[in-house]
């Protein structure tokens, strides 16, 4: 089983000389990808399909660059394929290419990215540690490509696709997320909607049968993010609760016991969680205090608790604090504070870890921290500029606390997009705080575009009545 959802960050921090610092963090099954300051693109890990992008296909213990990769905005990690989101809304993919992975047209790895055929307009990407990829345009639609043998394409038959195709009947799509066997999708209704395996449950719908189109999570709504794990899905409330559904032979449901369940059931003790990110067989949780919690699987002390005994319940990951993203990979698991440092732990076989070390023996049962991963080069008496730019609360009901933070003076301006990419509103905010009120537009997902001095800035915001 291999897996992981991207999980983006947005603001960054500058640090005098170097620094380690990255603005978004992802995980395929046994590598590691992050977007440094510059939107340039670091990998390390697992690369015997040449998927950390460097032109090779050796393996890396310390972060390496991805061959000429600029303005890229989102990265996903697939099982031995990586994909990249570029700011003028195409996609790039390098790595493994037997069933279609790269999306180009042929099925010819490539040890360097290369674009994907035919896709403008993306907004959001998913390739959680399988062999296939999705891809959420500006228009709502899901498009999807590479291996099918479960109908996870969700085009209504099992043949893989080496081009984008149009996932069946949705629209309205909000949230993304690719599994190894089964596909997940977020309308702006806050229903999920499931399509591919169901040998464990993990389409949600009461059910054991596979579908190779769309249907229904039953009884959820207001739901705000998605993701999942190889045979598990999971899902969190607007009233920051998280809810699971499928594979529980490792405690990955979080209820306290360890038996399937085919329709979504509430993780135990969970409230005021803000993203989530699932492993192979392993969850994490981010609450809004900035703390990590875990369940599932831990034999390589992927749950980051100082040993490798499952749990079926929350704990929390000690002693990580100020955390503002989160992914997880087969068997390891990465996170990124709010001063830009990466820290991962879990197994390391494949140099997971990003630490100089690698090999059977040198996992990691707690959070230790990636060096040398994105050097910001300073001058001794220039001024570091740190920038942040948050919104809360996140969901909300249309009213929000917009806050800036930056040494230069502030004449930024803001535009507002709804899901579709059409400009609903923009002006120039002057002050470091600025109460917005959207509430006159319906529920949904929206982006906040920043303009400031040090570059161009956006934010995800949820309207959730």
């Amino acid at each position: 089983m291999r897996i992981i959802c991207k999980i983006s960050l947005l603001s960054f921090f500058l640090q005098i000389y170097c620094s380690s610092s990255a603005q978004t963090i992802a995980a395929g099954y046994d590598h590691c990808l992050a977007i440094c300051n510059d939107n340039t693109v670091k990998a390390w890990g697992y690369n015997s399909n040449g998927q950390l992008g460097n032109g090779t296909i050796v393996d890396s213990d310390i972060p390496v660059q991805v061959s000429s990769l600029i303005g890229i905005t989102a990265v996903a990690g697939g099982e031995n394929h990586s994909i990249a989101l570029k700011n003028n809304g195409t996609v790039w993919a390098w790595g493994r290419n037997i069933d279609g992975e790269l999306g180009n047209g042929n099925n010819t790895e490539s040890h360097v990215p290369v674009q994907v055929s035919g896709l403008t307009g993306v907004i959001a990407i998913s390739s959680k540690g399988g062999m296939f990829s999705l891809a959420l345009k500006n228009n709502g639609t899901i498009w999807a490509w590479g291996n099918n043998n479960t109908g996870q394409l969700g085009n209504g038959n099992t043949v893989n696709s080496n081009i984008p195709i149009q996932v069946s009947t949705l629209v309205g799509i909000t949230s993304i997320c690719a599994a190894t066997n089964h596909s997940l999708a977020l309308k702006s209704d806050g229903t999920v909607w499931a399509w591919g395996l169901n040998l464990d449950g993990e389409l949600g719908n009461g059910t054991n049968i596979m579908s190779h189109v769309p249907i229904q999570v039953t009884s959820l709504s207001g739901i705000i993010a998605i993701t999942t794990s190889g045979s598990s899905s999971l899902a969190i409330k607007n009233d920051g609760t998280v809810w699971a559904w499928g594979r529980n032979l490792f405690g990955q449901l979080g209820n306290g016991n360890n038996i399937d369940s085919n329709i979504p059931i509430q993780v135990y003790s969970l409230s005021s969680i803000i993203a989530i990110a699932g492993g192979a067989c392993h969850f994490l949780a981010l609450k809004s205090d900035g703390s990590v919690w875990a369940w599932g699987y831990n034999i390589n002390g992927q749950l980051g608790i100082g040993n490798t005994s499952n749990r079926n319940i929350p704990v929390q990951v000690s002693p990580l604090t100020g955390i503002v993203s989160i992914s997880a990979g087969g068997n390891n698991s990465i996170a990124l504070n709010n001063t830009g440092q990466v820290w991962t732990w879990g197994s390391n076989e494949n140099g997971e870890l990003g630490n100089g070390t690698i090999g059977i023996g040198t996992e990691s049962h707690i959070p230790i921290q990636v060096l040398t991963l994105c050097s910001v080069a300073i001058g001794e008496n220039e001024n570091s500029d740190p920038v942040s730019i948050s919104v809360y609360p996140n969901p909300n009901n249309g009213t929000f606390l917009l806050s800036i933070s930056s040494t230069h003076p502030l004449k930024n301006e803001l535009s507002i997009f709804n899901i579709l990419g059409d400009k609903i509103s923009s002006l120039f905010i002057t002050n470091q705080t600025s109460i917005i009120d959207l509430s006159n537009n319906p529920n949904g997902i929206y982006f906040l575009v920043v303009k400031t001095e040090m570059g161009t800035f956006t934010e995800k915001l949820i309207i959730q009545r």
